[in-house]
């Protein structure tokens, strides 16, 4: 059974508090730019230990229990601006997990004690032009040359890439083909070789850098491996359910925080002689709404009990992953269509998390990812 203590309501408060300050205020401005200064934020983050809440002390870490990390996601996805919450999560569970689990202790303490200080911002590379949800179809090589890896190829919609002082690398380390022969390598982005090829322009989470790397030649220590030659794919595979979750934790506080904001308008726009909320064809879809929240929330109890007994939570992972970009994209289009024509400009919230909440269902594979996996998983695929 779950039970929310004392200890972690405060820590919810916290976090609520945290993202108030520093970034609801600077939202809207953010947004307009394309950018947000991670490596100032983070540092405020890593500061009260956010940054790290799972991992082992000796590493910097929290050594906390899952539950705040749950705490964590749902806050920081109330904020106004999804981009920077994708960012953060990036830093804290999708180009971290790996390093923690399986890096030497000398990788650790160079690059993840940083990160969970907030005193370098990190991102994962693992997607390319032709290799997106399609993990196995990565073509970027990481050579070895002695004591040392040369890479070359290119990553496509790298979260966090302008900014990051490290990368999580996946690179094809031997002539095995499909998922076999990868390896998850620690590149620094300061090497000779390396650069930002652009940062892309996107639909939605706007102020979250989105880039395209490339690599010629860049040189690393075989060292920067993380764990064993050859088992990247495998270790990425176990990265992707914290990505997966995190991702459904931060969509609980999203969609919460539409719906309240929803109500509140449908109770007080008046239209036709009333009130938009005395139409029962938008209380009905408003109701039904946060029913499905209720069992998404529920559903992530029962995972964190599951990650506390140690058990595989890959169903677990790819259920939330999928339930809870859908139903981001039904509270949006409720949001924008229960507001009329305000909900389509951008001078109210509705229309950003209109376009913010589309990524859900495509990065961190996509929707038809998640179900074939759970076909897989019922035994019919």
């Amino acid at each position: 059974m779950l039970e929310l203590t004392e200890e972690h309501e405060i820590f919810r408060k916290t976090v609520r508090d945290l993202v108030a300050e520093h970034i609801e205020p600077f939202a809207d401005e953010w947004e307009a730019e394309g950018a947000f200064p991670a490596h100032s934020l983070f540092r405020r983050f890593g500061d009260l230990g956010l940054l790290g809440l799972e991992y082992d002390t000796d590493d910097g870490g929290g050594g906390a229990d899952h539950i705040f990390t749950m705490i964590l996601g749902e806050e920081v996805g109330r904020c106004s601006s999804l981009g920077v919450a994708m960012a953060l999560a990036v830093q804290t569970d999708m180009a971290t997990p790996s390093l923690a689990r399986f890096g030497s202790s000398e990788l650790k303490e160079r690059f993840l004690r940083p990160a969970i200080a907030g005193s370098m911002v990190t991102s994962i590379a693992v997607s390319e032009a032709d290799a997106g949800s399609d993990v196995a179809g990565i073509s970027t090589r990481a050579q070895r040359d002695g004591d040392e890896w040369v890479i070359n190829g290119s990553k496509m919609w790298i979260t966090n890439g302008v900014q990051a002082d490290w990368l999580c690398l996946l690179a094809r380390t031997s002539d095995e083909g499909g998922w076999r022969g990868m390896s998850q390598i620690v590149v620094p982005t300061d090497l000779d070789g390396f650069t930002v090829s652009r940062n892309l322009d996107k639909l939605g989470m706007r102020a979250s850098d989105t880039a395209e790397l490339s690599f010629v030649d860049v040189r690393v220590p075989v060292a920067n491996t993380i764990g064993e030659i050859g088992q990247g794919f495998q270790q990425q595979m176990a990265q992707f359910q914290n990505e997966r979750l995190i991702a459904g934790y931060q969509l609980v506080g999203a969609i919460e925080t539409a719906l309240e904001r929803t109500v509140e308008h449908v109770r007080n726009r008046r239209a036709f002689g009333g009130v938009l909320a005395d139409n029962q064809v938008i209380q009905y879809e408003l109701a039904d709404i946060a029913a499905e929240l209720d069992m998404l929330r529920h559903h992530h109890w029962a995972t964190v009990v599951a990650v506390r007994c140690g058990e595989d939570i890959t169903r677990h992972a790819t259920v939330s992953k999928l339930k809870s970009a859908r139903l981001a994209r039904r509270m949006a289009d409720a949001a924008v269509q229960f507001h009329g024509g305000m909900g389509y400009v951008e001078e109210l919230w509705p229309a950003r998390f209109f376009r913010d909440t589309r990524l859900w269902s495509i990065g961190g594979g996509a929707d038809e990812v998640m179900l074939r996996t759970l076909a897989r998983d019922i035994g019919v695929a």
